[in-house]
């Protein structure tokens, strides 16, 4: 049996990763990596990179250039998208796709898939991120798929209340806190020798992508005011990593480039951690700052705070270690104080992470294993609730 992993960020793969690594080992199946979008952007890192420096081999490049920064690019983009995964899947002739998440490439890989009548296993559906167009995209390719892996239980039932069979969802909790605890960290030493700069006193790792559905202010704007936020705290050192490439992202990497280099003792702004040095960071870091879901569900197993910034998490389950706040100056650099706190801190440092399952790496492959052992798969029945209950 042939598995094809569709990988689209540093995101997605660094969480896919580990699960690529376990299912590649099973005689039984066969994995086929295709990889697309900002993977395949030198102005973000060419992440690619990151897939073949662990061994893997990529069976399909799909590039789906974006030429502008607003919505109608993002379209376009995905069409490209689209038509490259029917290539690729012509060629790979996989009998199920897994994918994770909610961008908008990802829609169209399942509907590519579900249209070529190849199942698709979907990892972290169920939730909710009202801030952003990803929360419907995130539902949608919920009907597209045959298997899901979800994050926690409330997200699995939200999954099953969508229509889906109870027996095709899983509860398998989140693979990046899987990550967290189970990978040998790089040392603080290399890390300052990738950096440039020394890891002493208070440090944060600082990740901002646009929030597609708050009309409030321009992704710009809203940069700008966490920069100033940020600037107010003249001994806090600050790893930055870029936006991803969504519609607004483009305009707000100037504002960070032009922070970093006023800022050179303190700040360093690069397009990707990569998923080992962004764990072991989190090791050492003091909070996090942004609107990533990565401060929502990693994060407070890290046992620091995360300040969570604005409306694009709205909604998702949190752990009592994120503070969330208005995209403000004033609202940013209050969080930021209370995060810094020792209340904050001790309080961090003991709460429970409601996405941590200590047996996430094997519910998934088995999940998966299970699930591709009985392909071929019947064609879907809606699972109705009793309302009346």
């Amino acid at each position: 049996m042939k598995i094809c992993i569709v990988t689209s960020t540093r995101a997605d793969w660094g969480l896919l990763m580990p699960l690529a690594k376990v299912l590649r080992n099973e005689d039984s199946l066969e994995t086929a990596i295709v990889a697309t979008n900002m993977h395949l952007m030198e102005r973000f890192g060419m992440t690619v990179d990151e897939i073949t420096d662990v061994g893997f081999d990529v069976a399909a490049r799909v590039p789906m250039d974006i030429e502008g920064d607003d919505e109608a690019s993002r379209v376009r983009a995905a069409s490209l998208c689209m038509a490259g995964m029917a290539d690729a899947f012509s060629q790979i002739k996989p009998d199920a796709v897994l994918l994770l998440g909610d961008r908008y490439e990802m829609l169209a890989v399942a509907s590519a898939a579900a249209i070529m009548r190849i199942p698709v296993i979907h990892i972290a559906g169920g939730a909710v991120s009202e801030g952003a167009v990803d929360d419907c995209i995130r539902h949608a390719i919920t009907k597209l798929s045959s298997l899901h892996l979800t994050e926690t239980e409330e997200y699995r039932r939200r999954v099953i209340q969508m229509g889906e069979q109870p027996d095709t969802v899983v509860n398998t909790g989140a693979i990046g806190v899987w990550n967290g605890r189970n990978i040998t960290p790089v040392s603080k030493e290399s890390l300052e020798e990738f950096l440039g700069m020394q890891l002493d006193g208070e440090t944060a790792i600082v990740t901002y992508h646009p929030a597609t559905n708050d009309t409030s202010a321009t992704p710009a704007e809203q940069v700008e005011a966490m920069l100033d936020a940020i600037a107010q705290f003249p001994d806090l050192k600050c790893v930055i990593t870029y936006p991803n490439n969504d519609a607004g992202g483009a305009s707000t990497i100037p504002l960070l480039e032009k922070f970093a280099a006023t800022h050179t003792a303190r700040v360093r702004l690069i397009p990707s951690l990569g998923m080992l040095r962004y764990q072991s960071m989190l090791k050492i870091a003091s909070l996090v700052i942004g609107n990533s879901s990565s401060g929502i569900v990693e994060v407070p197993s890290a046992g620091i705070p995360t300040v969570d910034i604005g409306i694009r998490q709205q909604g998702r389950t949190a752990a009592q270690s994120v503070i969330h706040c208005g995209n403000s100056r004033r609202d940013i650099s209050e969080a930021i104080s209370e995060a810094l706190s020792p209340a904050m801190k001790e309080l961090a440092s003991k709460c429970e992470n409601p996405y941590y399952r200590p047996d996430t790496l094997a519910l998934m492959r088995n999940a998966v294993l299970k699930f591709m052992h009985s392909l071929p798969v019947a064609p879907k029945k809606f699972y109705n609730i009793d309302l009346n209950r």
